[in-house]
């Protein structure tokens, strides 16, 4: 870790953030070094590049008639066959069907080829189209040069380089992720969880935060961007009289955003329209939708005065400014779709609606079928509380884990209109319990945390800042089958490994250097795996002969054909690395260096 900047990306699912830090100015034992926004040079129209504080997660694949007579040259480049950022955003509006977003979305969703190139779903014939990857991988890409063009002495593949995620990012989009990052030129790159970096954030802000929070306290980290909404319990715990921080429990990767609320404020001007015999096409459509999302986020925005948000949508046809069809988003209208729709009051015992399901339907992303924000958190904080087995989780009487405080993130809560309604919810639901109320942590940048936070845990990396715990709740061991000779009826006998200790670290490794074993290849074979919360004691590499029936649980078995001869036995030691993100890496080493990986997830999470 001897790069001289340390760099974190909010691979956002609506916008991409990049902060960093001068490592070189972290010798100073009381303070740490001030956390920096990179600004990305972006076209922001035709022939334009303009250096913005965002880059949108805009992909737009532009044919022969688009942009004739203009330049789409970077600084870096001389005419892209693909525009990513503003100018694709802008452009995408008007031609829908040639714009890719929501890759991270695609990234995390199970039921398609991930790698496969299908976005837009509806290009046009003959349009060559592009997977979630390769999106993510071109957001990335363009990233990487911004900085170069920024930094032409401090190349970005020598940088100490982190990229957030969804905390429910399965091992496949976390996998995927880093292999886009590769693509796009990175050197190796740290994965972080989104919620956990907008604590750092917040953490970075707050060197005081000793003084802010007591052990016992919960910290609930709601996050809602464009696209997801994804929800974290941190709890304050102490450790050799010291206070710690614990990632306690995640929840599920939710489709449910601001894209919801600007559709839904879409489709309301859409039959104010259509009740003036004025009908909008799908290009149209789309226009409005973006219009929606750019008057929400002004009518919505502190200090606002206008009470309504002028829209104009170009005609059909040859007279297109003639045709002009022109409608206004009311301020109230956006207050009552945001508050009765998406966050409507509700108890802590309401759950999410599941609607019944139309047989056939088109492919697209599994987007939440109730839509109440309000209810999401419910179940979240209600299962949580039931499933954890965290003995530092808070709850009332009736099972609700209990937060003491809320940390925002995402754009969506920069209105605090949102923000109140939440912490209203919330604290309705402690107080119908007789429990105190929950304090808004406030004042962050929530259109940068996640960056800035990354950053900021590149730094505890080397020590310099506080590290968020969250060891592993359970001890988990790999089946090892004994050589012992066959006997009619009866499967050889089974002993446990101890691969990931109680309380094992994130982002910790070990490995067992007097231990080798038989390792299968080039068949189907099953890896058998047990966990155990109640044996706290057991030590890395060590072997259990025997167990008791209650102490062991096994979970499903992984079955694989690892890559070799057929039927081959190589003969390999064991290494096990639990990452960031809670995912357990089992590694199988061969002495001639050949290496084979397993994972799976072994953080707490809601159903």
């Amino acid at each position: 870790m001897s790069s001289r900047y340390v760099i974190g990306i909010d691979l956002g699912t609506t916008n991409c953030g990049v902060a960093y830090v001068d490592a070189s100015q972290m010798d100073d034992p009381f303070r740490l070094p001030e956390v920096q926004l990179l600004a990305v040079p972006q076209l922001v129209n035709p022939g334009e590049v303009r250096d913005e504080p965002l880059l949108p997660s805009a992909l737009y694949l532009p044919d022969d008639k688009d942009f004739q007579g203009a330049t789409l040259d970077l600084p870096w480049f001389s005419e892209p066959s693909m525009v990513t950022g503003a100018l694709a955003l802008k452009r995408g509006t008007e031609r829908s069907n040639r714009l890719v977003t929501s890759a991270k979305s695609w990234l995390s969703h199970s039921g398609v080829d991930r790698t496969a190139e299908l976005l837009p779903l509806n290009a046009p014939e003959g349009t060559r189209k592009v997977s979630p990857v390769e999106a993510s991988r071109r957001y990335l890409e363009h990233i990487r040069h911004a900085w170069n063009h920024a930094h032409p002495d401090a190349p970005f593949n020598e940088q100490q380089i982190l990229v957030t995620v969804p905390a429910s990012f399965d091992a496949v989009a976390r996998d995927l992720t880093q292999h886009a990052a590769i693509e796009a030129g990175y050197p190796s790159v740290t994965l972080l969880e989104e919620p956990q970096a907008a604590f750092y954030a917040w953490l970075e802000r707050h060197p005081d935060w000793r003084e802010r929070v007591k052990v016992g306290d919960l910290i609930l980290v709601i996050d809602i961007g464009g696209g997801t909404t994804d929800f974290t319990l941190i709890a304050v715990t102490e450790r050799n009289g010291e206070l710690n921080l614990e990632r306690a429990a995640v929840g599920d990767h939710i489709l449910l955003g601001g894209d919801n609320v600007d559709l839904a404020l879409a489709r309301h001007l859409e039959q104010q329209l259509a009740a003036k015999n004025t009908k909008l096409d799908m290009m149209q459509f789309h226009a409005l939708w973006q219009q929606c999302r750019q008057g929400k986020e002004k009518l919505l925005a502190e200090g606002n005065k206008a009470s309504d948000f002028a829209i104009t949508l170009l005609g059909r046809g040859t007279g297109l400014i003639g045709g002009a069809i022109k409608a206004k988003l009311l301020k109230e209208d956006v207050e009552r779709t945001v508050l009765d729709g998406f966050l409507p009051e509700v108890s802590s015992n309401d759950m999410p609606l599941r609607q019944r399901r139309v047989a056939l339907q088109e492919i697209g992303l599994p987007y939440a079928s109730d839509a109440a924000i309000t209810r999401q958190l419910a179940r979240f904080l209600r299962q949580q509380a039931a499933n954890t087995e965290h003995g530092s989780v808070r709850r009332t009487s009736s099972g609700l884990a209990a937060p003491t405080h809320v940390l925002f993130n995402g754009g969506v809560l920069r209105a605090n209109v949102i923000r109140t309604r939440l912490l209203d919810v919330l604290n309705g639901w402690l107080k119908a319990e007789g429990i105190d109320a929950a304090e808004a942590m406030l004042g962050e940048d929530l259109m940068h945390a996640v960056s800035r936070g990354a950053t900021y845990y590149g730094m505890a990396r080397r020590g310099k800042g506080v590290r968020i715990r969250g060891g592993v709740p359970r001890t988990y061991y790999v089946g090892i089958e004994t050589a012992m000779p066959a006997i009619p009826g009866m499967p050889p006998p089974m002993k446990a490994l101890t691969v990931v200790p109680f309380g094992m670290e994130e982002g910790t490794s070990h490995a067992y250097p007097d231990r080798e074993f038989g390792l299968i290849v080039g068949e189907p074979a099953d890896f058998r795996f047990f966990c155990s919360s109640s044996r706290k004691n057991d030590t890395p590499g060590e072997m259990l002969e025997q167990w008791g029936a209650e102490e062991l649980e096994e979970l499903a078995p992984i079955e694989v054909t690892l890559e070799g001869h057929t039927g081959e036995l190589v003969r390999v030691g064991l290494e096990s690395n639990v990452t960031e993100t809670g995912v357990l890496q089992l590694f199988c080493v061969a002495k001639d260096g050949r290496r084979w990986k397993l994972e799976f997830n072994v953080r707490e999470r809601v159903a």
